[in-house]
């Protein structure tokens, strides 16, 4: 193998109160596929995008040398002259352009502001049958699946003479088959000279794939592996992601045991959901799980895993396109065809989007809070403002969210109170089920403590809570049984005395469902 092409020294990248890397090194020899794996904000993606220019020299410190040279990128055009060129996870394609126009984008075939549209689609269809593809450069975006679309971002890469391909978990929403294909065409361009760095949770695919790994975790760099040597094993890549100890940072918690011959409160059998616009493409895939009065059952997976969809398509179908299952409650099958019908049923949902899905930014926090049940607030139809007030100051004080008045907006309030208003406005729908979704992401760890509290104490009063986290921690901190998803499938359910870092994260990066 030849010498390093890329050499990263000593990055640290800091947002304001996190560091989001720590003095991370990473060295990339000349023609690899070299994978850098680690749990969900391990620094990765961070990692990526201080490289490709995303985040510009001058806001994080150490030093990259490319081809021998330092460089100091300033844009993402700065990075993509030097042939470094990254295809992030949410594609960057626009839907109603044609193939030809995508792939030329900000780099057209143009002779004086006029652009060759011979030369244009000449050049389209050579990189498009490059990647394997034979769709015509005029076709719409629009209208071929996920899986040619991440081909398509391929091949405007190799249209900017790309010497490093960045992809960042390039097969997180493909299919079986469609994964297949673009790891065949990483190889291939491995012989055509070409380096790439590999995000990807998926072991099976590093191994196929990589000839180096290295391991990130909590911003830190913990070791780079030879995938070829025998000792890199599933089991070391495994270790290296999660190997910190659990701390005391959740509330003391007694595992919840379920009443002989209730019924469970919320019960999901054979639930299937297609992508909504791929619509060949299962991103919830026959499962089945249920949840008791009184229980926190965690939902394990990484990101593509299928969790949020199965969450959000359950609360009122609000995503994909429903093809089959059923929704049980206390022993009756109901109906949650519109978010609506599933309020009334006594089911919420607190989004892992607070900003854009679970708050009104520019609204103030009573405003917020009654907003699922105006019901509850509101006289013949019209809201009675007292009411609604003492109902957000109960909830400003059980919650302990930290506001001079609960007429402040929300967003004057930092994340872990936005949260907490989220909750607030949840709970006074008087919920039987909870559907929670990352609920601590982006809050400091004091804030987390806090959050964790309420839920135990929701659990303590009876309602039943479905916790879907990216932090294997957390589940193993909170939760009483944890079912573990991947590519839309459940793999695994383990009890609180069975789960381990290290068994839930094998779960989690298996392709074929697995029976107990």
């Amino acid at each position: 193998m030849a010498g390093p092409v890329l050499d990263m020294r000593s990055i640290v990248k800091t947002f304001p109160g996190v560091k989001a890397l720590s003095d991370v090194s990473l060295t990339v020899r000349q023609g690899e596929v070299h994978a850098v794996c680690g749990e969900n904000g391990a620094g990765k993606s961070t990692l990526m995008k201080v490289l490709s220019g995303v985040h510009p020299h001058g806001t994080y410190e150490g030093e990259i040398l490319f081809e021998g040279e330092v460089c100091r990128f300033k844009d993402i055009r700065a990075s993509e002259q030097r042939g470094i060129v990254i295809i992030h996870q949410e594609l960057a394609l626009v839907p109603y352009l044609s193939l030809a126009e995508n792939i030329f984008l900000g780099n057209e075939h143009a002779t004086r502001g006029f652009i060759n549209w011979n030369e244009t689609l000449r050049h389209a269809t050579e990189v498009l049958r490059r990647v394997g593809l034979d769709d015509h450069p005029e076709t719409r975006v629009a209208d071929i699946g996920v899986g040619k679309q991440q081909l398509v971002e391929i091949a405007k890469a190799l249209s900017k003479k790309v010497k490093l391909l960045i992809l960042d978990e390039p097969t997180a929403a493909l299919n079986d088959e469609d994964s297949g294909k673009l790891l065949d065409l990483i190889l291939e361009l491995k012989k055509q000279g070409i380096t790439s760095i590999i995000i990807s949770h998926k072991l099976n695919e590093i191994r196929r794939v990589a000839d180096s790994v290295t391991i990130l975790r909590d911003g830190r760099t913990i070791e780079t592996l030879d995938v070829r040597a025998p000792e890199t094993t599933e089991d070391r890549i495994i270790s290296g992601m999660v190997g910190r100890d659990l701390e005391n940072r959740f509330p003391e918690r007694t595992p919840h045991q379920p009443e002989e011959g209730t019924a469970p409160a919320l019960e999901i059998r054979n639930w299937t959901v297609h992508h909504p616009i791929d619509q060949h493409r299962k991103v919830v895939d026959d499962v089945s799980l249920h949840v008791r009065r009184g229980e926190i059952v965690g939902i394990a997976g990484l990101m593509g895993a299928g969790r949020t969809e199965l969450a959000m398509s359950v609360f009122g179908r609000s995503y994909g396109r429903y093809t089959g299952g059923t929704v049980v409650k206390d022993g009756e099958e109901i109906r949650t065809r519109t978010v609506a019908e599933a309020i009334r049923h006594g089911i919420a949902y607190v989004t892992e989007d607070r900003k854009h899905y679970g708050l009104n930014l520019i609204d103030t926090i009573n405003r917020n809070i009654s907003l699922s049940a105006l019901g509850k607030v509101a006289r013949a139809g019209v809201v009675d403002e007292h009411e609604e007030r003492k109902v957000a100051e109960s909830f400003r004080t059980s919650m302990n969210i930290k506001a001079p008045t609960v007429f402040e907006p929300v967003n004057k309030l930092s994340g872990g109170n936005q949260q907490k208003v989220v909750l607030s406005k949840w709970i006074f729908t008087g919920p039987d089920v909870l559907i929670l979704d990352e609920p601590t992401r982006g809050i400091d760890v004091g804030a987390k403590y806090e959050i964790y509290t309420v839920i135990d104490r929701l659990a303590a009063e009876g309602k039943a809570v479905v916790f879907i986290s990216s932090e294997l921690p957390e589940l193993l901190g909170m939760c009483d049984r944890v079912y573990t998803m991947a590519a839309g499938r459940l793999t695994g359910e383990f009890s609180r005395s069975e789960a381990t870092q290290e068994s839930l994260m094998r779960q989690m990066t298996k392709d074929k469902e697995v029976t107990r």
